[in-house]
């Protein structure tokens, strides 16, 4: 009989003695594994600063330098050539620099500086985060999108909404937990709100599109025309044990598993989401606000009072879009006005809302689109598309208020001080969430991936 007291190799175990550390180490194995499940949990290593986003989305691109980024030498310098060298590659021919038409001026007691663009945001820059020195990769629309939205330009990626769902998962079990209202169904279209290889269950839920008007978007067939709850609730239990069963025999069917719970939500939200739209229910004083009583400012003013309910209601995170309205090539004094002024009052109203409801300390609103314009002229009247220097604002969510970070050059063209990347702002976005860019991760296709790919820096120079 072998005797492992007497064998040099077996340092003093036996088979028994083998078998049961093996049984033990599979055990961790197991157990290391249902914690690798839960991944998101473990991301959650910064402190949260916010509960909810809100993302009011400027799709075209909003010239910078016309907007927030003040440049006196622009103005000087008015019809010179550029004093450096354009970018090697450019969406178009620009000629000479032009000045911007609107005048800027200092507001509130940090003084920082807003274009006559925007007077009633600019009663609140005193609550604003302003980065001057973003910067992206692509200078086509559809490329940019999908870089703001999702970290990638070329390939199909989970969006920023679906990640923070991801992460942190909903409040409300009877909602969304991310909603895209009037989303554009152009450059990128549901690529810019999809899940991708994430968990069917965090994609966006669209209400309405870019096509309609914003009091035209709800979501469908919220109520049953004859059938009682009861009854689509024995309906639901039998299609969904029918479903189950499937599942048992076939667990890798990510999309049946993502339609089990969707069939699930949509019954849920049958209790809720009916109110949770009807923004008629909101006094005069509310809807003045907002800007419902004007046919200018209605059609935005509605998604932004519909986002402060849904993000009441526990809604993770709501993108509101004006779409496609800012991409002026050509005649740009007449459309930058027209497009500031549909906006202008309901951005400041949806703000001085949330702050009143002591919804602002912990909510995050970021403004912006996919990139800048140029500085120099287009056409008679007109500014390219410019990824390499543009601006975005942040307010509530643990951001400072009244602060500005970052620099373009004296025109307005390329960031040059404290450079902020897009993934950069995404790491910040997660991080002011709780989330930790490098460790919010999903394994798909023999690779662990996440938001900002193998990049992005927290600029926690932003936070509070």
């Amino acid at each position: 009989m072998h005797d492992p007291a007497t064998c040099p190799d077996c340092d003093g175990l036996d088979r028994r003695a083998l078998l049961r550390g093996l049984g033990a180490g599979f055990g961790l194995l197991a157990f290391a594994g249902l914690a690798g499940a839960e991944g998101p949990a473990a991301a959650r290593v910064f402190t949260p600063r916010a509960k909810r986003v809100v993302f009011l989305f400027m799709h075209g691109g909003p010239s910078q330098i016309d907007t927030f980024d003040y440049k006196p030498l622009l103005e000087r310098d008015d019809g010179k050539p550029l004093p450096f060298a354009k970018p090697r590659i450019q969406f178009a021919q620009t000629g000479n620099l032009m000045r911007s038409p609107w005048k800027f001026a200092q507001h509130g007691a940090s003084g920082l500086w807003a274009s006559e663009l925007f007077p009633e945001v600019a009663k609140h820059v005193d609550d604003l985060c302003f980065v001057k020195s973003l910067h992206g990769t692509n200078e086509a629309h559809g490329g940019a999108l999908l870089k703001l939205h999702t970290g990638s330009d070329t390939f199909v990626r989970p969006s920023l909404g679906s990640w923070v769902l991801y992460g942190l998962g909903t409040e409300n079990q009877n909602l969304p937990g991310f909603v895209t209202i009037c989303p554009t169904l152009g450059h990128g279209g549901v690529n810019n709100w999809s899940a991708a290889f994430l968990p069917g269950v965090h994609q966006g839920t669209p209400i309405g599109n870019a096509s309609l008007p914003a009091r035209d978007a709800t979501i469908r067939f919220l109520k049953h025309p004859s059938q009682s709850r009861d009854a689509q609730r024995r309906q639901l239990d039998l299609v969904q044990e029918l479903n189950r069963r499937h599942l048992d025999l076939r667990p890798d069917e990510d999309a049946l598993r993502a339609r089990i719970a969707a069939n699930e939500l949509a019954f849920r939200m049958q209790s809720e989401a009916a109110q949770v739209l009807d923004v008629e229910s909101e006094s005069a004083a509310t809807k003045r606000l907002y800007g419902l009583d004007d046919p200018k400012t209605e059609n935005f003013g509605r998604q932004c009072l519909m986002a402060r309910r849904m993000l009441e209601a526990g809604v993770r995170f709501v993108q509101c879009s004006h779409s496609y309205k800012w991409d002026q090539h050509e005649k740009l004094r007449e459309q930058h006005a027209s497009n500031a002024r549909e906006v202008d009052l309901p951005i400041a109203g949806f703000l001085a809302d949330l702050k009143a409801r002591g919804l602002l300390d912990d909510t995050l609103v970021l403004w912006g689109g996919e990139f800048g314009r140029t500085p120099t002229v287009q056409g008679a009247d007109g500014r390219d598309h410019n990824p390499h220097g543009f601006t975005m604002w942040l307010a509530g969510g643990g951001v400072k208020r009244g602060f500005s970070y970052g620099e373009t050059d004296d025109y307005g063209y390329y960031a040059t001080l404290d450079k902020v990347h897009v993934h950069d702002l995404h790491a910040t976005i997660l991080a002011l969430m709780g989330l930790d860019h490098e460790q919010l991760t999903y394994r798909w296709a023999g690779r662990d991936f996440r938001l900002t790919d193998v990049s992005g820096r927290v600029v926690t120079e932003l936070f509070a």
